[in-house]
Formats: C-alpha cells, sequence, structure tokens
C-alpha cells in the first residue's frame, strides 16, 4: 500500500491510524471480498451442490422467513431483475422454489429448498468461521459489522 508520499506503508500501519489512499483502500477491500467469497463458496456450495448464484438465493429467501417479492429479493442480493428472473427459472425448474404472481410475484423455498439450504448451513457457517470470523478479534468483527450495516 502506497502512502501519501509516495512509500510504502508497513502492513501493521492500519493499527496506527493512519488513512489508506482511496483507491488501495479500494484494491485491499476488493482481494479481500474475492478471496474469502472464493474460498467460502469453494467450501459450500460444491459440497452441497448449489451453485453460488443458488446459495445466495436460498440464504436470503431462508432469512426472510420462506418467501419475498422478486423484486426485494433483486435488491437484497444487489441483482438486476433480468440475472435474478434467469436464476429463479433454473431454481424453479429444480424444485428449489416457486414464483407467484400475486399484484407482484413472490418467491417461495420449496421444502426442497429448505431441506437444501438446511444441508447447507453447517459448512456455510463452518466456512465463513474458517475463512472470516475466526481471523477476527471481537471489536474487529462489532466495528465491520456497523460499517457492513451502513453500505
Amino acid at each position: 500500500m502506497s502512502t501519501r508520499d509516495g512509500e510504502t506503508a508497513a502492513p501493521d500501519e492500519a493499527a496506527t491510524g493512519a488513512t489508506p489512499e482511496p483507491v488501495d483502500f479500494w484494491v485491499a477491500f476488493k482481494r479481500a471480498h474475492e478471496v474469502l467469497r472464493a474460498r467460502v463458496i469453494a467450501d459450500t456450495a460444491e459440497a452441497a451442490g448449489l451453485s453460488e448464484p443458488d446459495l445466495s438465493i436460498l440464504v436470503s429467501l431462508e432469512k426472510a422467513g420462506g418467501a419475498l417479492r422478486q423484486s426485494e429479493l433483486a435488491a437484497s442480493l444487489g441483482w438486476d431483475r433480468t440475472r435474478l428472473s434467469h436464476q429463479l427459472t433454473r431454481m424453479s425448474t429444480r424444485g428449489l422454489l416457486t414464483r407467484e404472481r400475486t399484484g407482484g410475484v413472490i418467491v417461495t423455498l420449496t421444502d426442497t429448498g429448505r431441506a437444501a439450504i438446511a444441508a447447507a448451513h453447517p459448512g456455510l457457517d463452518a466456512a465463513v468461521r474458517r475463512h472470516f470470523i475466526d481471523k477476527l478479534s471481537a471489536q474487529e468483527i462489532e466495528t465491520l459489522a456497523s460499517v457492513f450495516s451502513r453500505l
């Protein structure tokens, strides 16, 4: 990471309160996101027989109590409606969820979808702990949770 005067920052500089350059900060965030995402998905999705998009949708629906309006699901995932619609069609074909038009489209987990996410949960929890939570202090987790809720 570069400092404002062009020198390379020490790895522990973040602990001293030095503020990284915006682009350096962005690059570090993107790398952390990609590495964590890849590791968690590699440990979870394949073992559960689910793709990363499957897993994202199933987790979102489960957290919402089993059903969400399609527009709310798209917003919660940060996906455009076309991408979500295509993924929901594939998942519906496999019996993981249903879509019902009732003044909007309601996406609902089926028993098969509930069983799939229930089977994936232990591995997902373990992967998130192993690759993310266990590497952080309680204070860091609390800080990140606060930051993530604001973004």
